[in-house]
């Protein structure tokens, strides 16, 4: 695939999956209403029309035939209008609508990972046509019931047996269109290619003229077609343009009508007769208003650029500020005089400014609102309403806190399984549960983010019957994964249990749970961005997961120390506080453990030196310093030589030829280049710890 092509897929799939999340959210807005708004469904056609067009483009098939046949039928809804629909036809609308935005997904996954997309998409278009066949017929059943014989009688008398041309005595021309064979409701299809000409502007009538509201008319399509009549030849040539852009076409001949003598006279008579003709005009009213109405200025201000460019972006940014830092770091710099000193640091000050401010810039476009991932939550939950039968809902809070894009994508797996886990486990299965236990009958689910000056919180909480410790103990009992004896956990470390491999709960597995994968994979993927996951719960009353994560992973601010000849990284985010002690201060533990007091609490020692296996002379602890750390809910202290000083920092992830060695394992989570071109490691404190925690 050339530049060209590839520029245009990435256009393509990033406009289909932002017009599918605006159908998603529309759908799950106006499913707790219970019916569509005129707006919606004009918007709704629109989004259908616009996949349908571009899908085509790009020759994907079973997207455009998906498309096409639900543009179909909000064609007929928005002609006829929703309120013609009864309640249960909207329910089951509701059903097909969320079903195809799912199929339209499915497609679109395919193209994203360049699997073939399916090429049988015949079972769902039937299933379409058959809605669209039984809202046509539920809304012809009381205009047929009136008058059933003038219904039939009407379709014969418009198509004049004489030449099978209409009896139209105005009409100087014809348009004779054939449907595609076996396409079903042909009255319906005729009729909605008749709408879209006419909503071009294009002056003419249409036979059979009663197409869609008479069934019977359905049969005369199929044997004899319909006509366009038009009193224009320039109108006919535009319609038949647009004929070329219709689907479900077979073939359409021009006809020119046959002019009686009294060419002047005849026509004047039945002047009256055609009356009916200018009912369609209201329509073609409705399209120029609809036009403005589609808010094309939203879009003025707004440019799509490609992930990518922004990350190339991103690491020129980082090599600027190590090139500056290089720079004002020179050691020739000792060499000029006071004055040109001065000067000189003058400038680097305003450099630096500049380079913070471009930094803080470049960092801004990466980041998105995390109401994206958020409104997806929605139709999680609404999805499991129905399956498990549970009245809840769903109150989000604090969706327009922004984030880097990379951890956004990141985080949506783990917030859906949490949330999922929340429906499934923690709210109760009845209502009768729930009012027993005092509890308003209808459950609830809060998702909400806030975020602090380098990390965002983003917990879901729920108001179900929480989790019980001493059942969690016994199930870690029986998968043989306790460590120490039960009475030693905590009930901290007992809910943490669930977070370990293969464990659940559940008895008896469902579509969603009970398999014992989840927790742990949701608690690495969060630490694979530099996060945590923790969790509470008082049972009876709900539980709580949280996560914490920084707001980017491209720059951060870190403390440079030294061990040995090597100088390591330690985010200051993870850091708590940095002292010296005396040999005498230092206490262990019953396996010989190093470990030192601090306010009223004891914490263990890490020597940097001995973990990672590096030669230094400085060994006793009074010629050394440490650095008291945290992450979640532990804490402890690292021994290293000595601090060099606070420094922001450009995060580099290691190349793809280190992945093998597993280093995050070992407490490493990338490097950064220094002023001076030298390479520091910077830790992963959580990984550090639980490293550290397996050689004690």
């Amino acid at each position: 695939m050339d530049n060209g092509m590839e520029g245009m897929l990435d256009t393509y799939l990033f406009e289909t999956n932002s017009l599918l999340d605006q159908l998603d959210e529309m759908l799950v807005k106006d499913e707790k209403i219970g019916d569509f708004s005129s707006d919606d469904v004009n918007e709704i056609f629109r989004i259908m029309h616009t996949i349908k067009g571009s899908s085509a483009m790009m020759e994907f098939g079973s997207l455009a035939s998906i498309a096409h046949h639900i543009e179909d039928l909000f064609f007929y809804i928005r002609d006829k209008g929703i309120d013609s629909l009864d309640p249960e036809h909207k329910k089951e609308l509701f059903n097909l609508m969320f079903r195809s935005e799912d199929s339209l997904r499915g497609q679109v996954e395919k193209v994203e990972n360049g699997e073939p997309l399916d090429t049988d998409m015949d079972s769902f278009a039937s299933e379409i046509n058959q809605f669209l066949k039984k809202i046509s017929g539920a809304a012809s059943e009381e205009p047929e019931a009136a008058a059933p014989d003038a219904g039939q009688e009407a379709a014969p008398d418009s198509l004049s047996p004489a030449g099978n041309l209409p009896a139209d005595d105005k009409a100087i021309c014809f348009l004779h269109v054939f449907l595609d064979e076996g396409i079903g409701m042909e009255n319906l299809r005729a009729f909605m290619i008749v709408n879209s000409i006419r909503e071009c502007d294009v002056d003419f009538r249409h036979y059979p003229s009663d197409m869609d509201s008479n069934p019977d008319t359905c049969a005369v399509i199929i044997d004899e077609g319909f006509y366009l009549a038009f009193e224009d030849e320039e109108m006919a040539a535009k319609a038949e343009d647009l004929l070329k852009s219709q689907g479900h076409i077979r073939s359409y001949e021009l006809i020119m009508a046959p002019q009686p003598e009294p060419e002047p006279e005849a026509p004047k008579v039945p002047a009256e007769a055609p009356s009916p003709a200018p009912a369609p005009k209201p329509e073609r009213k409705e399209t120029p208003q609809k036009a403005p109405a589609a808010g094309t200025p939203v879009k003025q201000n707004l440019i799509s650029v490609n992930l990518t460019k922004l990350n190339d972006l991103m690491d020129i940014v980082g090599e600027i500020v190590i090139t500056e830092s290089m720079v004002t770091s020179c050691p020739e710099l000792d060499q000029l005089n006071r004055d040109s000193y001065d000067n000189f640091m003058k400038s680097a000050r305003q450099l630096r400014k500049l380079t913070d401010d471009l930094q803080d810039l470049a960092m801004s476009l990466r980041m998105v609102p995390i109401s994206g991932v958020f409104q997806k939550m929605n139709r999680i939950v609404r999805d499991m309403k129905q399956k498990l039968g549970k009245d809840v809902r769903l109150t989000l809070i604090g969706e327009d806190t922004e984030v880097d894009k990379t951890i956004v994508d990141s985080i949506q797996d783990p917030i859906m399984h949490m949330v999922r886990n929340s429906m499934d486990h923690g709210i109760e299965d009845t209502a009768d549960e729930r009012i027993a236990a005092g509890k308003n009958p209808q459950g609830e689910i809060i998702l909400s983010a806030t975020h602090t000056s380098n990390e965002v919180i983003i917990s879901i909480a729920d108001d179900g019957k929480g989790m019980n410790p001493d059942q969690i103990l016994a199930k870690a009992r029986e998968k043989g994964i306790l460590v120490k004896p039960e009475s030693e956990y905590s009930k901290k470390e007992a809910l943490g249990l669930i977070m370990l491999p293969g464990f659940s709960t559940n008895q008896t597995v469902t579509e969603y749970s009970g398999r014992g994968v989840g927790m742990d994979v949701v608690k690495k993927n969060v630490e694979s961005v530099g996060g945590v996951v923790s969790l509470t719960s008082e049972e009876g009353q709900g539980t709580t997961f949280s996560i914490k994560i920084p707001l980017t992973l491209s720059i951060m601010d870190g403390m440079k120390v030294t061990v040995g000849r090597s100088i390591f990284t330690i985010p200051i985010a993870n850091i708590r506080q940095s002292f010296k002690i005396t040999a005498e201060e230092i206490l262990y533990d019953e396996n010989g453990n190093e470990m030192v007091e601090r306010i009223g609490g004891f914490y263990p020692i890490v020597r940097l030196h001995q973990f990672y296996g590096i030669e230094t002379e400085v060994l006793n602890p009074e010629g050394g310093i440490l650095i008291w750390v945290e992450t979640s809910d532990h804490s402890f202290c690292l021994f290293v030589d000595d601090l060099i000083g606070e420094q922001q920092v450009v995060v580099k992830p290691f190349p793809a030829f280190l992945n093998c060695f597993e280093l995050k394992n070992y407490g490493i989570g990338g490097c950064t280049i220094l002023g001076d071109g030298n390479i520091s490691i910077i830790l992963d404190i959580p990984s550090l710890h639980t490293a550290t925690l397996e050689s004690f």
